[in-house]
């Protein structure tokens, strides 16, 4: 990964004194955890570092064509050769290398069952932890459709990009970008493809972990016939194949040793197999009065279970300070689900370019994706109604006959019998774009039409049953929830097995975009060029529910109502401009602005500035600043109203009323989030300043600093900021003694519970960020041990916090688990490489520092809150080795995670997997892998 630095075409034999001592000065500073890595230098014949031959290019994050180190703006460049090193395979895996992206949404955050399935198998990047949507991702410098199910997040599923056919990637981490849109404003990823290969090339990887499970095997063909040039035409196209396997929490030793059980019972599970029964007041009174004994003890809880002490390891335990209590077993759901989906990925992308005559080509694009994820979760839970007699242990006692209107006993049981609930996410991207660009009139001209589309499938394929026939199915004893069932009963559950498509989403994107560049005068400093541009958009997303899901007959699946039918559409309109003034030798401006219009929101104007001063060869300093604007999504606009639960939270109210009883009054109370039409779009200001230096041929040094602040933010305010400051939202929290008429809100003057938390959709407070991109480079001449180098790329986030409220104080997540997720305060990636001849080896280094852990989950059984914790600090070392055995074939092997590192302990209880954050943290543990390539 490199981010670029400046021109090196007239370096003397000597550097400067003053860029000397600046860049000794700067060097010195950075020869620590805090340095990012410049652009690598080309190599002359002797081996050498030199100077390279630069041609003009677009560059992300500008029109007019420029040599790839001269911009105003902060690009790092991500090289075909870097992907290869690091031994990814898919863009998930590759934006998890940059230092400045954190919390993106990936595979590990979406396992688990129950609750809202919202956006499950969306992949995002997520630059500065700004959200989703304020991170654009392109594809050729064009946008593509979003992922398609409703949620609050809303971006380009990663998945959907054809990563076996990408040539190199460009981050833009300066955001509201004029030319692609002013709504990335945490930045843009470009994902720039290969365009005009020749030949046939075959490349294979295979790889597996150390403890089982997480294997993975790629194939892929990429094929090219044509020279534009000489043959006036070129084809070109990659077909890739992935395929990797789930994997257990049982093939890993580092969930036993996370100690969860002892650390935190009370995200465990009183749902136990076999299961655990639940008595009613006087049904416990009366076996308590004939003495029944549970592990030899008189029962003292209105919960039992009758294999306790015993229960069934290692997902079963007694914990008698548990949540099951001490007369019955305990669920740990973290020893019965998947931590790493099964996947089966295919994507292909073909292009095809004529040659109209000297000054005119037209070009078609085809993409296409298909990601393939088996979710997997717990066993399904049901709380079965048994009649007394069905249970011979406790109808011995007498309970039928002495209670005869309490015959039926409650068991809250796990049906392991009927397999862990999965389910099948099926994300497909398809992309059509067609154009010319060429030359008329000293114009260069550029136009496309660019058809976009997603489409989600959610199928429940194993655990979910009908839930009206498997509660029969308990009461009649054909199935056994305390045991093994019969032959009949295993062959009924069977045959209710649930497997169909239960959600559906399909977005599209239909684009016209146009822009023209040209070079208007001679400056001092250089040639005075123009682009001008627009583009015409229309979005359309819908989603739909099954006959099915809406029943709310799934067991394990709950019905999310109408939230889930949405059918909305909109255009956007778009002109930009932008100005390249190098009005001075050494100084350079660029001038930008876009006017956006959003159907049904408003027209925004935004307008950017960029400064580039090279007052000698090795030192170039840069600035930029602007205003970014994101309209509201169609969700967040229209979205019908959506009905989910709090993590565990305490009613102050209710604690009030029983001497701070956090036992009985922490629950999970349901939520209602409602959209909102009438809502503004988010805007905000950024501007970034650096400075990029060459002190020596062997080193250069980069220091950007940003700045981002937003207002009018587009949230709801958390249920746990609300319960918190009543004084100020308590017309949000709605109790059934509040006469308000609202459905399922029965009026009680008595009862002064929470009926629901009203989650609003509105525009409030701010949000700020700052931070350092640090760059450093070291190179070394080649001698007869080879060439050494070493490159880092690291951010140092200064700033990271937001209102959650209009006039509340900022809370901060930096260094802080809040909410939803943590900004790390320092990240990095080390590489250090050499090569010898036909030699190479890299030995890569991803780094994020420790953090305050979340440390707000409650115990219910016990009224405590859980132990402070300090998340430790997460360092993954990858070793890899190739060799270019002939000009066509070359070999490589590496292990990724070479020491085995686990994921640190967490005890945040935001994510479904519990134990550590499963967002930024690798489960595979160490992973071996060959990768091959041979090229006709």
């Amino acid at each position: 990964m490199a981010a670029p630095s400046h021109p090196r075409n007239a370096r003397g034999p000597r550097p400067h004194g003053l860029a000397a001592a600046l860049g000794l000065t700067v060097s010195l500073t950075l020869l620590s955890p805090l340095t990012v890595l410049a652009q690598t230098t080309g190599a002359s014949a002797e081996g050498d570092p030199a100077p390279r031959k630069l041609e003009r290019v677009e560059v992300t994050g500008s029109a007019i064509k420029r040599l790839a180190d001269e911009g105003a703006l902060p690009v790092q460049v991500i090289t075909r050769q870097d992907i290869t090193k690091a031994g990814v395979t898919t863009a998930a895996e590759l934006l998890a290398t940059v230092s400045a992206a954190s919390k993106g949404l990936t595979d590990g955050v979406s396992i688990g069952t129950g609750g809202v399935k919202d956006q499950m198998g969306l992949n995002s990047a997520n630059l500065r932890g700004l959200g989703t949507s304020s991170t654009l991702v392109l594809l050729n410098g064009r946008r593509m459709a979003n992922f398609a199910s409703p949620g609050d997040d809303q971006g380009v599923d990663l998945n959907n990009i054809p990563a076996a056919a990408i040539e190199r990637v460009e981050v833009l981490l300066d955001g509201a970008s004029a030319l692609y849109g002013t709504d990335a404003i945490g930045g843009v990823v470009n994902f720039i493809t290969r365009k005009d290969f020749q030949g046939v090339q075959l490349d294979a990887y295979g790889g597996f972990s150390g403890e089982g499970g997480a294997g993975k095997r790629t194939g892929t063909v990429s094929a090219g016939y044509g020279d534009v040039a000489r043959d006036g035409f070129n084809l070109f196209g990659v077909l890739d194949f992935q395929r990797t396997d789930a994997l257990r929490t049982s093939q890993r030793d580092f969930i036993a040793d996370l100690k969860i059980p002892e650390r935190l019972p009370h995200l465990l599970s009183g749902v136990t197999y076999p299961g655990n029964i639940r008595l009613t007041s006087d049904q416990r009174d009366y076996l308590q009065s004939v003495n029944f004994t549970i592990n030899g003890k008189p029962i003292v809880n209105r919960t039992i279970n009758l294999s306790a002490p015993n229960c069934q390891p290692p997902h079963t335990l007694y914990l008698p300070n548990g949540i099951g209590g001490e007369d019955a077993c305990t669920y740990d759901y973290m020893r019965d689900l998947e931590l790493y989906p099964k996947t089966e990925k295919t994507g292909f992308l073909g292009r095809g370019v004529v040659k109209i005559n000297d000054n005119h080509q037209a070009f078609v694009e085809y993409a296409y994706s298909r990601a393939r994820s088996w979710y997997v979760g717990t066993s399904n839970r049901i709380n079965a109604e048994l009649d007394v007699s069905k249970i011979p242990a406790l109808d011995a006692t007498g309970l039928g006959d002495a209670l005869p209107d309490d015959r039926s006993i409650e068991v809250r049981t796990r049906m392991i019998e009927g397999g862990n609930r999965a389910s099948q996410l099926t994300s497909t991207g398809s992309r059509v774009v067609v154009g010319m660009n060429g030359s008329v009139g000293g114009w260069d001209y550029d136009w496309g039409y660019n058809h976009s589309v997603n489409r989600v499938s959610d199928r429940d394929v194993r655990g979910y049953f009908p839930e009206d026939q498997t509660l029969q199915a308990y009461a009649d004893g054909l199935l056994n929830p305390f045991g093994p069932s019969s032959a009949e009963g295993l062959a009924l559950l069977k045959s209710l097995n649930i497997n169909e498509e239960v959600r559906r989403a399909r977005g599209v994107m239909d684009s016209l975009d146009a822009k023209i560049t040209r070079s208007l005068t001679r400056l001092e400093g250089g040639d005075l060029a123009v682009a001008v541009g627009g583009e015409f958009r229309r979005e359309r997303s819908s989603s739909a529910a099954s006959d099915l899901l809406i029943s709310d007959n799934i067991l394990g699946d709950g019905s999310p109502g109408d939230a889930q039918f949405t059918n909305n559409s909109r255009k956007v309109w778009a002109a930009y401009g932008e100005l390249l003034a190098p009005f001075a030798k050494g100084w350079e401006a660029q001038f930008s602005i876009r006017h956006d219009r959003y159907q049904r929101i408003g027209a925004t104007t935004n307008p950017k500035v960029g400064l580039r001063w090279t007052p000698m060869p090795d030192l170039t300093l840069r600035a930029s600043a602007g205003t970014g604007f994101r309209a509201p999504s169609m969700d967040e606009l229209y979205r019908p109203t959506k009905v989910t639960f709090s993590s565990i939270l305490p009613d102050p109210v209710c604690m009030a009323e029983n001497d701070n009883d956090l036992s009985f009054c922490a629950d999970s109370w349901e939520t209602r989030t409602y959209s909102n039409a009438k809502l503004k779009p988010e805007k905000s200001r950024q501007f970034s300043i650096g400075v990029l230096t060459d002190p020596s041929p062997f080193l250069s040094v980069g220091v950007d600093y940003w700045n981002i602040q937003k207002r009018n933010l587009i949230s709801t305010i958390g249920d746990d900021v609300i319960l918190s400051n009543l004084d100020k939202y308590e017309p949000l929290v709605h109790r059934y003694s509040e006469d308000e008429g609202l459905p399922g809100c029965d009026y009680d003057a008595t009862d002064t519970s929470i009926c629901f938390i009203e989650l609003r959709k509105e525009n409030r407070g701010r949000e700020k960020a700052s931070g350092l991109d640090l760059t450093l480079q070291l190179r070394s001449n080649a001698n007869e041990w080879g060439r050494f180098s070493a490159k880092l790329v690291g951010t140092w986030t200064l700033t990271s916090k937001r209102q959650t409220g209009d006039g509340d104080p900022y809370i901060s997540n930096l260094g802080r688990f809040v909410t939803d997720g943590v900004v790390q305060r320092w990240r990095h990636r080390l590489n250090l490489d050499w090569s010898r001849g036909d030699w190479s080896l890299n030995l890569a280094n991803t780094f994020y520092s420790g953090y305050t852990d979340q440390n707000s989950a409650i115990d219910t059984d016990t009224g405590t809150v859980v132990a402070k914790n300090k998340v430790k600090a997460y360092s993954l070392w990858d070793l890899s080795g190739g060799w270019d055995a002939t000009k066509a074939l070359s070999l490589r092997a590496g292990i990724k995670n070479l020491f085995d590192t686990a994921p640190p302990f967490s005890n945040q209880a935001y994510f479904f997997i519990s134990g550590y954050d499963p967002s930024y943290t690798d489960p595979r543990g160490r992973f071996f892998y060959l990768s091959g390539s041979y090229r006709f």
